[in-house]
């Protein structure tokens, strides 16, 4: 098939993922989402979950043992790392936190309560590489930029009964259900991958709130998850856990899908405080996936207005230079 390929948008348009997340409203349909702690997991009357797992809606997410919460830190680094770096421009360019205090921005996760109505879904584009409706989308699900917003008009909503995780990627209600480019869905309880050569809602076939650097977790003082960035250009080709590419060039320079970096060991933290500390310090243990084409070198994270915007500047004076690509795995290219 030919790759999804997406557009690059400008600075104001990639600055778009978001998610609000307050713990306290786990009771509504569109109750903002966040990594809660044990004991805010105990009083929205839930069993206890596994430490250091990320939750949301209730659930966590992923096993522990999952690519998305496993410690990289020790891992070997990759031997084409130097020129992997030169082609995603890592000498000339600094971490762009692409999420901060202005509500303008993001990509908000709709939690949905059990007896939310199952509704249609049709998907145009990539039909054939989407799951299946019915999806547990209420009426008034959050759309990336708003319900007039142009752009990648993502919708990401978690089943909080069944520890689902539902995508799509340029979504619209049409009554009584929704029409989208494409969806797709992942089992917050299993480490299973999407189809090889098989998009989401994010052309590298990756799961996108997951990812997201939240503000609870973020106060709460450790992230426990890799984050997700963009470059500019990639190369047709990826490595689980990514399932897809959106490229033709073959350079094998080029960034592939799923290639994953961190901040290396030696890097000085200790002029950073608050929450770019946090970061950097869970960029280090956990590192980031490349999961889609897009400005170099944006890390993507949820938004909300209690973001401290000029400490989140702090990590826009480090430079990627300061990282290093975690030795690949597998290389799949025949998509």
């Amino acid at each position: 098939m030919t790759p999804m390929v997406r557009p690059r948008f400008a600075q104001a348009a990639l600055a778009c993922i978001a998610l609000f997340a307050q713990a306290g409203c786990a009771g509504s349909a569109l109750a903002p989402t966040g990594t809660g702690s044990m004991a805010e997991q105990a009083a929205l009357g839930r069993a206890a979950l596994p430490q250091n797992v990320p939750v949301l809606g209730g659930c966590s997410v992923f096993p522990a043992d999952n690519p998305w919460n496993t410690d990289i830190s020790q891992s070997p680094v990759d031997p084409n790392s130097a020129n992997y770096l030169a082609d995603m421009n890592a000498g000339s360019t600094n971490l762009h936190p692409d999420f901060g205090s202005d509500p303008h921005y993001g990509i908000p996760v709709t939690l949905a309560p059990p007896k939310t109505p199952l509704v249609p879904m049709k998907f145009f584009a990539y039909p054939d590489q989407s799951d299946p409706g019915p999806y547990p989308f209420p009426k008034n699900t959050r759309i990336e930029g708003g319900k007039g917003a142009k752009g990648d008009r993502h919708a990401l909503v978690v089943g909080e009964k069944s520890c689902k995780l539902y995508e799509t990627y340029d979504t619209f209600y049409v009554g009584p259900g929704w029409r989208a480019a494409n969806g797709a869905v992942f089992d917050l309880s299993s480490n299973k991958l999407r189809p090889d050569c098989w998009t989401s809602a994010d052309a590298a076939g990756l799961p996108i709130t997951p990812a997201l650097v939240k503000y609870a977790e973020v106060q709460n003082g450790v992230i426990e998850h890799a984050m997700r960035f963009t470059v500019a250009t990639t190369q047709a080709a990826y490595q689980h856990p990514a399932t897809h590419y959106a490229s033709s060039n073959q350079d094998p320079n080029e960034p592939p899908m799923g290639l994953r970096v961190r901040l290396k060991a030696s890097f000085d933290t200790s002029s950073f405080t608050g929450e770019s500390l946090v970061v950097l310090t869970a960029l280090k243990k956990y590192g980031m996936f490349l999961a889609d084409n897009g400005s170099d070198w944006y890390i993507s994270g949820a938004t909300d207005t209690r973001w401290n915007d000029n400490d989140l500047d702090q990590l826009k004076t480090v430079s990627a230079s300061n990282f290093e690509v975690v030795k690949l795995g597998q290389l799949y290219t025949n998509c």
